[in-house]
């Protein structure tokens, strides 16, 4: 079975971005060191603008072949007249409001989403899927979530936007690695305790 992986920036305070979810304090972080790993370890969670700018567009999926991002993510990418910004992922927006999708490589996802990461994470696949955000998205679908991929930045926001936007349950994870960089970025990588 495929697994739903959210790979998510956080602050040391755990809010990935301020309280509009604006999260570019943390692309200061994002030198050669820490940059090499991502286009090694995870290149298909740079957004195709990113891949083309750094000259990585030709690099293979790593993790997963496909992705899923809530409004807010998408219409960050709209502002920059980026209508399929994973072009090298299979692209799932969840979205009531979006009632067509301007990219014929979007599906718009207006229905139950948990239900549609089960039929995902049941295809057949080597790859998984790929949780873009935002604190919403990631509340809808926390008990779907099978790991965390999480890179936490040497800030603290102080508030903002919290990782998951839910009601409160507890989920227990197991830690099975981390990675400290020279700017202070530790990644650190969680499975779901079944």
């Amino acid at each position: 079975m495929r697994k739903l992986t959210y790979f998510v920036a956080v602050s040391i305070d755990g809010f990935i971005g301020d309280p509009t979810g604006d999260a570019t304090c943390f692309l200061r972080f994002v030198d050669e060191e820490f940059l090499a790993y991502l286009t090694s370890n995870y290149p298909e969670t740079i957004a195709s603008p990113g891949r083309r700018a750094l000259g990585v567009d030709h690099l293979k999926n790593e993790q997963f072949d496909t992705v899923i991002q809530g409004r807010a993510s998408y219409d960050l990418a709209l502002a920059e007249n980026e209508t399929s910004p994973y072009a090298h992922l299979r692209q799932y927006v969840a979205s009531r409001s979006i009632e067509e999708s301007p990219d014929p490589a979007v599906e718009i996802v207006a229905g139950d989403l948990a239900e549609k990461v089960r039929e995902l994470k049941a295809e057949d696949g080597d790859l998984g899927i790929y949780l873009c955000g935002g604190a919403d998205l990631a509340g809808q679908l926390k008990e779907e979530v099978d790991e965390l991929v999480i890179k936490t930045y040497p800030l603290i926001l102080g508030t903002g936007m919290p990782m998951f936007a839910a009601d409160f349950a507890i989920g227990e994870f197991t830690p099975e690695s981390a990675e400290t960089f020279g700017n202070g970025v530790v990644v650190r990588k969680y499975v779901r305790k079944r």
